[in-house]
């Protein structure tokens, strides 16, 4: 995922919740993208790049995204040749505040990580 404005994902973004406008000078924010999966269904994604990660946390409200879900989403936000990772973080430090909602990773300053 790179800071600028991934033209894969820009038919999929929505307004900004707080003022209704289209942004699209990088690519935070939220979109929303039909599953190739299951065609009744939208996943919700939310993508930032802050804090030396790239991040993009992907749900639906009635069940978790799949593994295919999971690699249409990665296809969109990040190039062939990143490293893209979901972790799984000691319980003590979960912070589950969406039951259906999954993340992908990339560092941003990691060398041998593209």
């Amino acid at each position: 995922m790179r800071r600028s404005p991934i033209s894969r994902a820009q038919p999929f973004r929505q307004p900004d919740p707080n003022t209704g406008e289209v942004y699209s000078l990088d690519v935070n924010g939220i979109y929303k993208v039909p599953s190739k999966t299951f065609s009744n269904d939208t996943l919700m994604v939310i993508a930032s790049d802050g804090l030396d990660w790239d991040h993009v946390s992907v749900s639906l409200k009635h069940r978790c995204p799949t593994y295919d879900e999971m690699e249409q989403i990665r296809d969109l936000f990040f190039r062939d040749d990143e490293t893209v990772m979901q972790l799984s973080v000691p319980r003590s430090d979960h912070r589950n505040v969406h039951r259906f909602c999954l993340h992908l990773w990339r560092p941003q300053l990691v060398e041998g990580v593209s």
